[in-house]
């Protein structure tokens, strides 16, 4: 079992923009000792977007919440809505709508602008807006790779279901697991990427327990993103980090294991159990997870703002490129 090392989430929520009201999670910039980028590598920075109610916009169309045209370099972005609906256009030419349970996987790579709005239909009506938005690093090898966009439908996960392992004679599922990215016994996600990682939006339903095993070799986060349940024994609500420790095995020992037995994966597991009933008796809502593993990239890291390179001086011809016109098409 993969240990807990620590949980996050006592953070003040703040706006990005007048659209999205978030807690930043992980930000690869702080020096934590206990929990910075070397514990979250490859991911850079991760925003969990409180479930925020938003009266319809009268002024949708002209004025509609969210961020204006803003540029990133040397990373991914990727953007799950979970409640209401995010408009997205870039410099490249992507336009498109994230509704909800969708993807948005954007590679930023050498250069690109881009913004992110409320959609025209979800500004008309309101309602509750809830979506994560992570970064996702490059390694230095594909830093400059060319800037491209999935658009991933909740059609297109392959979704797994969850079952009891508390009851073993039924088989009962108490929940289902979306692959957005990874590999989960064999399956593939939806998403292409650049490095080996997991991202997989999970939800528990019913009361029961259930094993993810997540390779050995990986950094691993947990997002509770609804709810409340025990992981690993430890009760966790709505809004927390779940860090685990750091990774039993390096890249080189897992495949040496795996080459000398085949039998026997290179993975660890964490448990999950969903009560469905709290302390105080009350019935719990169902619980939405998130789970974020990937093997570290291990290479140096030099950020600020919207940008991530590997050295300073990369940093600084970014800054330098963008200022004179030379980082990407300025139009969206």
């Amino acid at each position: 079992m993969r240990p807990i090392k620590n949980i996050h989430g006592d953070k003040a929520p703040h706006w990005v923009g007048d659209g999205f009201f978030v807690k930043t999670l992980i930000n690869h910039i702080e020096d934590n000792p206990n929990f910075n980028y070397s514990h979250t590598d490859p991911f850079l920075l991760f925003d969990y977007g409180t479930p925020t109610t938003f009266a319809p916009n009268p002024h949708y169309q002209s004025q509609p919440h969210g961020i204006g045209q803003h540029p990133h370099k040397g990373f991914e972005t990727v953007t799950i809505a979970y409640s209401g609906e995010i408009s997205h256009a870039d410099s490249t030419g992507g336009r498109g709508d994230i509704l909800e349970g969708d993807v948005q996987w954007m590679t930023a790579g050498r250069g690109i602008l881009h913004e992110e709005f409320h959609s025209e239909a979800f500004g008309q009506r309101g309602g509750v807006f809830s979506m994560v938005q992570m970064w996702v690093n490059l390694p230095s090898a594909h830093k400059l790779t060319a800037p491209k966009y999935q658009s991933i439908k909740r059609a297109e996960m392959p979704i797994i279901e969850l079952i009891d392992s508390s009851d073993a004679d039924h088989q009962a599922p108490i929940g289902q697991a979306a692959i957005i990215a990874g590999d989960w016994h064999g399956v593939t996600g939806a998403a292409s990427t650049f490095t080996p990682i997991n991202v997989w939006d999970i939800e528990l339903h019913t009361a029961g327990a259930t094993t993810l095993h997540v390779p050995s070799t990986h950094n691993t986060l947990l997002l509770v993103q609804e709810g409340e349940l025990l992981v690993n024994g430890t009760r966790v609500n709505a809004g927390r980090l779940i860090q685990f420790a750091a990774p039993s095995q390096s890249r080189l020992d897992a495949q040496n294991k795996q080459a000398s037995d085949a039998s026997c994966p290179a993975t660890d597991t964490i448990e999950l159990h969903y009560p469905r009933t709290a302390a105080d008796g009350q019935t719990l809502a169902p619980v939405k997870l998130l789970l974020l593993s990937g093997e570290p990239i291990g290479e140096p890291v030099a950020g600020h703002g919207p940008f991530v390179m590997n050295t300073q001086e990369e940093l600084r011809q970014t800054f330098r490129d963008y200022q004179t016109g030379k980082f990407a098409n300025e139009e969206v």
